[in-house]
C-alpha cells in the first residue's frame, strides 16, 4: 500500500486503522482504546490518544469522531436517484435540484446519459396511508416538474454491505481492533419508534461526539440525562442497527482516496444471492446493494462502490470485482460499467432530526 497524501505519524496511522469501528462505549473510552494500542506496540496513554484524535478532527484528517447513525433505522426513507441533464442546461438543472431540501447529496458522474446522481431523504409522511417511499416519489415528481427532466428512482432493494474502511500503512494494518464488547450488557428492543429522550440523543450525537476523555458524560450533561443511560442506549442502538458503528470517520480524500468508482452490474437474478455476499466480503468495497432496473434506460441491478488512491489502484480493484463476478456467471463486456464521480454538486448530509421527529412516539 502506497503512502497517503496526509502527513501522518505512527500514532495517527494506528488511530485510523484501529478505530473506524468498535470504539468502546464506556465512561472513559480513550483509556481502554489506548490500552488496546499498547498491546499492539503503540505506546500511548488515554489522554494522549484523546488529544491526538481531537487534533486530527480539527485538521480535517477525520470527518468526525463518534457514532455513525443509521438514518434508515431512525425513520423515514431515502433513495438514490439518477437523471439526465443536457450539457447546455447542466448547471441550471443542478441548481434547481440542489434547492430541494430533501436532496442530501448530488454528484456529477461519468455516463453517456445518466450524468446526475443524487440522494433524496425524507421523513415519514404525515398521511397514515402513505409511507416514506411515497414521499420520495412526491419529491421526484416535484423535481421533474421543476427541471423538465425525467428521474429514475433506484431505491435499495437489498443491502449486502455498508462499511467503508480506509486503511493506511502502519500499525494495526487489518483494522481489527473491536472493543464494542466493553461496557454494560444490553438487550435490543423490538420497538420501531423512538421515545422523546431517544430522539434527543440521536439529534445530539448525529454530528459526532465531543472529543474529550469523557464524551458520553458530556453528551449526558448536554441532555440533562444520566451518563449510564446514554452509554446503555448508544450500545443498544449499536445492537439494533440504529448506529452502524462507533469510532473515527476518516476524511478519505485527506488520506488520498480520491478515486471514487461506482461499479454497476447486470447480474442474473439467479446469481444475486451468491454474488452479493461474495462482493461484500472484498475489503475495498464500501457499499454493496441490489437496486431496480429501468427497462430501456438502466439495465443494471447491482451496485458496488470502490475507492482507490490512484487511477491504477482503482482499476485493479474494479478488475478484482469483475474476476470475482466471473466465478458466478458469464460476465459480458456490456454487463457492467463504472461511473466515476467528476464533481460534488451538493453534500449536506441526511437530515436525521427530521426523520427522528417523524418517528418519535
Amino acid at each position: 500500500m502506497q503512502e497517503v497524501d496526509a502527513d501522518l505519524t505512527t500514532l495517527d496511522r494506528a488511530i485510523i486503522n484501529a478505530f473506524q469501528g468498535g470504539f468502546p462505549v464506556t465512561e472513559r473510552p480513550f483509556d481502554a482504546a489506548a490500552a488496546a494500542l499498547r498491546e499492539r506496540g503503540v505506546d500511548v496513554t488515554g489522554p494522549e490518544l484523546c488529544e491526538r484524535v481531537r487534533e486530527l478532527d480539527e485538521a480535517g484528517t477525520l470527518s468526525r469522531f463518534g457514532a455513525l447513525v443509521n438514518a434508515e433505522e431512525i425513520g423515514g426513507a431515502a433513495s438514490l436517484v439518477a437523471m439526465h441533464a443536457p450539457e447546455e442546461r447542466y448547471e441550471e438543472i443542478a441548481d434547481v435540484v440542489n434547492e430541494f431540501t430533501a436532496v442530501a447529496h448530488n454528484y456529477e458522474r461519468e455516463h453517456p446519459h445518466l450524468n446526475m446522481w443524487f440522494v433524496v431523504s425524507v421523513a415519514d409522511h404525515s398521511d397514515p396511508d402513505k409511507d416514506g417511499n411515497d414521499r420520495v416519489e412526491e419529491v421526484l415528481a416535484d423535481i421533474e416538474a421543476a427541471t423538465g427532466q425525467e428521474t429514475y428512482n433506484l431505491p435499495k432493494l437489498r443491502e449486502f454491505h455498508v462499511g467503508a474502511k480506509f486503511l493506511v500503512d502502519g500499525p494495526v494494518p487489518d483494522g481489527d481492533v473491536d472493543l464494542s464488547h466493553l461496557g454494560p450488557a444490553v438487550t435490543p428492543s423490538d420497538r420501531g419508534t423512538l421515545t422523546p429522550d431517544e430522539r434527543d440523543l440521536v439529534v445530539e450525537i448525529q454530528g459526532g461526539l465531543p472529543v474529550t476523555e469523557t464524551p458520553y458524560a458530556d453528551v449526558a450533561a448536554a441532555l440533562g440525562a444520566d451518563v449510564e443511560w446514554v452509554i446503555e442506549t448508544i450500545k443498544r442502538f449499536d445492537a439494533e442497527g440504529k448506529v452502524r458503528r462507533v469510532g473515527v470517520i476518516p476524511n478519505h480524500y485527506a488520506l488520498g482516496y480520491t478515486e471514487n468508482g461506482m461499479t454497476v452490474w447486470n447480474v442474473p437474478e439467479s446469481a444475486l444471492d451468491e454474488v452479493g455476499p461474495a462482493v461484500a466480503d472484498l475489503g475495498f468495497v464500501t457499499h454493496c446493494y441490489e437496486r431496480p432496473r429501468h427497462e430501456g434506460v438502466w439495465e443494471y441491478n447491482f451496485f458496488a462502490m470502490t475507492h482507490g488512491r490512484t487511477e491504477a489502484e482503482s482499476e485493479r480493484r474494479i478488475a478484482e470485482v469483475r474476476d470475482l463476478m466471473s466465478e458466478f456467471w458469464d460476465v459480458g463486456s456490456d454487463d457492467w460499467d463504472t461511473l466515476f464521480s467528476t464533481r460534488i454538486l451538493k453534500k449536506t448530509g441526511i437530515r436525521i432530526a427530521d426523520r427522528a421527529d417523524s418517528n418519535t412516539a
